[in-house]
């Protein structure tokens, strides 16, 4: 038998040349299943089975010869097709490491909840250590478009912008101040944000930018600094998503593709990109966004948060993460534990940014943005928004912005001018028969908020309303993410028109 390492026997034309495909001391980075106390690659066979067995190297040649090269091998199962490690760029997707999404099954399809020993995209890196390298290899220019994905792309835009009337927006006074401000857009066409952008902005059914969109895209897209007070509901997301992404398309990653991972497939993260948001509701919903716009693009959003299975997120996240949105208590977590570093953070967002100060996170954005590897003010960008603008936001817009633009959309606290308010005195033991007339009035096929002001009165009204016939759901913070997950997906879905909620997801939901 022959063994894989290196010895004085081997010769330097095996394995591709003596060139480094990740093997170190017979370990392949630390995913070899022999780290874990087996003898096998996934356990199944011997990696050094000369006789072409079960689990040796089986391709169209038969068994594995050491002295020879590996030329065009499967790894470890029958190929018929010849893939694996030698297989053209074109086939990348449909060899060893393949998306089950991209045409025959992934390798170890029903181990696919594991990252080890398999990548997203693209197969193995030449030395391990770089998940980026393999792709940029097929194509560097990040600005031209990947295939489509029908399957996907239904997913992402089948439900984009309904009811939702955008002409409102247009009397909303805004108000931009500065030095060198930049002139404000009409149209999406008067800024150059490239083809990917373009496309997704055609896909999301959106035909004219709101008015924060007018004047934060330009803003952004000259790379000036920004603090926003716009109101909730007024489209503040795609007005940093879109000049964001456009940048990191035009641009690429930069020296971020060159950040190595650690040994044995404990994977760093470098994001190019960084949003933070209050709630886990807010944080997921920006996400959501962000895919949208990351369509076709070798952009990989990626999301953080509290409440829900970090296993589970670290593996999406080794998958490769250029752009991360996450809640400020989750990410310290992430960075303390080696698997983020903000050394080439370009574009840094903070969303709702005075709602994350009265929830109490200013000393964990202090630590993110201040007290870790982070590019200082000037060499990142910074974008900022905010409902309100109080002196304590002010103070963290001087700490974190530099010569920055402010930009006020309509009356700076108020609510949006779109919502009608009525306000009706009505005596506590009154409130629910009320409320039941307003429920009749609206129409059963209408969308309802009620919110209410504890976790307790929130039960207590959806059981009530259930027991009287209408289809309810309630969020509150007692309930686990996965059940405001599924309460959020019933009502926007319509099978549960009527969500109960306390008053901390206003703004989330709003």
């Amino acid at each position: 038998m022959t063994h894989l390492s290196g010895s004085s026997t081997d010769s330097p034309a095996g394995w591709d040349g003596g060139r480094s495909n990740g093997f170190v001391n017979g370990y392949h980075d630390g995913r070899d299943g022999r780290v874990n106390g087996s003898g096998a690659f996934g356990n199944r066979g011997s990696l050094r089975s000369d006789r072409g067995g079960r689990g040796g190297f089986k391709g169209r040649g038969g068994a594995y010869n050491p002295i020879q090269p590996v030329q065009n091998t499967g790894f470890g199962y029958e190929n018929k097709d010849g893939g694996g490690w030698n297989t053209p760029k074109d086939n990348a997707y449909n060899s060893f490491g393949g998306r089950s999404d991209r045409g025959k099954s992934a390798f170890f399809s029903d181990r696919s909840s594991s990252s080890r020993g398999r990548y997203e995209r693209g197969g193995f890196g030449g030395g391990g250590n770089s998940r980026w390298v393999e792709e940029s290899r097929d194509d560097e220019d990040w600005s031209k478009p990947l295939a489509p994905n029908e399957r996907l792309e239904h997913e992402l835009f089948s439900g984009s912008n309904t009811g939702i009337n955008f002409e409102k927006y247009d009397d909303i006074p805004v108000e931009a101040t500065g030095h060198n401000c930049p002139p404000h857009i009409e149209s999406f066409h008067d800024v150059a944000m490239g083809e990917i952008i373009m496309g997704n902005i055609t896909l999301s059914r959106y035909t004219r930018p709101t008015p924060v969109q007018k004047h934060a895209i330009p803003i952004i897209k000259t790379k000036r600094d920004l603090m926003a007070c716009a109101q909730t509901g007024s489209g503040k997301t795609a007005a940093f998503l879109l000049p964001v992404l456009s940048q990191i398309y035009t641009d690429g990653p930069g020296d971020a593709l060159q950040a190595e991972n650690g040994r044995y497939g404990r994977r760093k993260q470098y994001p190019i990109s960084l949003v933070l948001a209050p709630t886990r509701e807010l944080a997921l919903q920006i996400y959501d966004e962000a895919r949208k716009f990351a369509y076709r693009s070798r952009v990989r959003p990626c999301v953080v948060y509290g409440g829900a299975d970090i296993g589970q997120q670290i593996r999406d996240l080794e998958r490769g993460c250029h752009l991360l949105v996450a809640t400020p208590g989750r990410l310290v977590d992430m960075m303390e534990r080696g698997k983020i570093g903000l050394d080439y953070c370009s574009y840094l967002v903070l969303d709702e940014a005075d709602r994350m100060l009265d929830m109490g996170f200013e000393p964990q954005i202090r630590r993110i943005v201040e007290q870790d590897t982070m590019p200082p003010k000037g060499l990142r960008q910074t974008m900022m928004f905010s409902a309100t603008f109080p002196k304590e936001i002010q103070i963290l817009a001087r700490d974190f912005l530099e010569d920055y633009i402010f930009l006020a959309v309509g009356r700076v606290g108020s609510t949006s001018e779109n919502i009608t308010q009525k306000v009706v005195w009505v005596e506590e033991s009154d409130k629910r028969s009320f409320l039941l007339d307003l429920l009749n009035a609206t129409g059963k096929d209408s969308l309802t908020l009620v919110f209410v002001e504890t976790k307790k009165g929130a039960d207590a009204l959806e059981d009530f309303l259930y027991r009287e016939g209408y289809a309810c759901t309630s969020i509150h913070g007692d309930r686990s993410q996965r059940d405001r997950e599924e309460a959020l997906h019933q009502f926007r879905s319509g099978r549960c028109p009527i969500l109960v909620a306390t008053a901390g997801f206003s703004r989330p939901l709003t």
